[in-house]
C-alpha cells in the first residue's frame, strides 16, 4: 500500500493515516489543558457570557503558547469547526456572535 507522505509517522498507510488525522481534533478536545473552560461553555445561550468565559479563561491559563485573544478564539473557531455541519444555525450564530464579543473585549476591529 502507497505511504503517506509527511504526517504521522514512518511506515503509516494513506487508511491509517485518515483514521488517525481524523480522530487529532477529538484528542485535542479529550487531552488539551491549554485552556480550563468552564463546564458547557459552548453550549450557553449568551454569546456575552460565553465570550467573557473564554478570555478569563485564556488569561488565567499558563499553559497556553500564544496571546490570550489568540488561543481563546482558536478554541471558539475550533469548536465551531469541530462541529461542523452538526451544528444548528441557531448555535452557529449564537458563537458567532460570542466570536465578536471576544473581538469587542480585546479592543479588536470586528468583522462587520
Amino acid at each position: 500500500m502507497p505511504k503517506a507522505g509527511g504526517g504521522g509517522g514512518a511506515g503509516e498507510s494513506i487508511c491509517h493515516m485518515k483514521s488517525s488525522s481524523s480522530d487529532w481534533s477529538g484528542r485535542v478536545t479529550r487531552e488539551s489543558h491549554a485552556l480550563a473552560l468552564e463546564k458547557g461553555v459552548f453550549t450557553w445561550d449568551d454569546p456575552a457570557r460565553i465570550a467573557r468565559s473564554l478570555m478569563k479563561s485564556a488569561e488565567a491559563s499558563t499553559a497556553r503558547s500564544a496571546p490570550p485573544f489568540r488561543s481563546a478564539m482558536s478554541m471558539l473557531v475550533f469548536y465551531i469547526n469541530r462541529a461542523g455541519k452538526k451544528l444548528p444555525p441557531e448555535r452557529k450564530q449564537t458563537l458567532e456572535q460570542a466570536k465578536e464579543e471576544l473581538r469587542r473585549l480585546y479592543d479588536r476591529k470586528t468583522r462587520n
